[in-house]
């Protein structure tokens, strides 16, 4: 053997964690990407409104999403009719982002990654009570784990000091995430005959003819023809990475795998966004803040047990 060749062993592990990066890389790029998003948002809300950082991402989105289509050879026609559904998908996801992106107003980037972790308990939640659903103890306790969570995160630790005007970017945010939650399960009810990369296309479409009157006027142009470098970076990052590159990843992904293996890099999302926002946005990490943030994903994992 010659001095420093790689043996069998070592050539076989090689392979296996190649294998292993080519076959989790997107949906944990995605995850990635999604986590960094709540920062570019508030970097962009420092020059612009909600509704245009909203309509601006899902045209790039849309953009993005058409060169994949033509690339393809995907064709664009499509029976509305027989699609309602994602009229319905649309309105539902118009009003969760734009009551995200207003609640990033009033709030940090690191408490919004940690409540948007909470939206499997709300998932849960929404199931026992529109289709009686069934669940164990086991969830149950996670249920009550993730909200201690919450509460300690919306209070910062003290409890006295709950207040819901004081803390509204923090409760538009739950209501976001529950909005979030009502969209999932309504994607989970319908089946489309179309690709997942043309249904978000039609689907981010759609968001943008929606929205499009509150934000095309005078004012908002005039932010956007001034948007400085950082805030046009911030917003093509939300457009093309988290709208486009990110959803279209994901889709590939929920391809070939499964739903509750994918769905596990979520997981990842909010410590992304903790640590993005301390290295990005200078956003102090407390220790009541980490506290609370690994108690909601603790009470998530349970919930999310079969």
């Amino acid at each position: 053997m010659i001095k420093g060749a790689p043996t069998t062993d070592n050539r076989s592990l090689i392979t296996n964690h190649r294998s292993l990066i080519t076959k989790y890389w997107k949906p944990l790029f995605a995850v990635i990407v999604w986590g960094l998003s709540f920062i570019a948002t508030k970097n962009a809300l420092v020059e612009v409104k909600p509704e245009v950082i909203v309509f601006i991402r899902q045209i790039l989105g849309i953009l993005f999403l058409a060169v994949v289509l033509l690339k393809q050879k995907r064709k664009f026609s499509i029976n509305l009719r027989k699609q309602k559904w994602i009229f319905v998908l649309a309105g539902i996801a118009c009003f969760h982002l734009w009551i995200q992106v207003t609640g990033l107003q009033w709030t940090t980037a690191s408490h919004t990654g940690w409540i948007i972790g909470t939206t499997p308990v709300f998932m849960v939640i929404l199931g026992i009570i529109f289709f009686k659903e069934k669940i164990s103890a086991m969830q149950s306790l996670g249920i009550l784990i993730a909200f201690l969570g919450l509460i300690v995160l919306i209070s910062k630790g003290d409890l006295t000091s709950i207040d819901f005007i004081k803390n509204k970017g923090d409760v538009l945010i739950i209501a976001s995430s529950v909005t979030w939650s009502i969209y999932s399960m309504v994607n989970k009810k319908v089946t489309f005959t179309l690709s997942p990369v043309l249904t978000t296309f039609y689907l981010f479409l759609i968001v943008a003819v929606i929205i499009a009157p509150f934000t095309i006027n005078q004012k908002n142009i005039s932010d956007v023809l001034h948007l400085s470098l950082n805030g046009w970076g911030s917003i093509l990052f939300l457009g093309i990475f988290c709208s486009g590159i990110a959803y279209t990843l994901w889709a590939q992904t929920l391809n070939k795998m499964s739903a509750s293996r994918v769905g596990a890099f979520l997981y990842i999302e909010p410590f992304v966004t903790f640590f993005g926002a301390w290295f990005l946005l200078n956003e102090q990490i407390t220790l009541p803040t980490l506290l609370s943030g690994l108690i909601i994903i603790a009470g998530v994992v349970l919930v999310n047990r079969k």
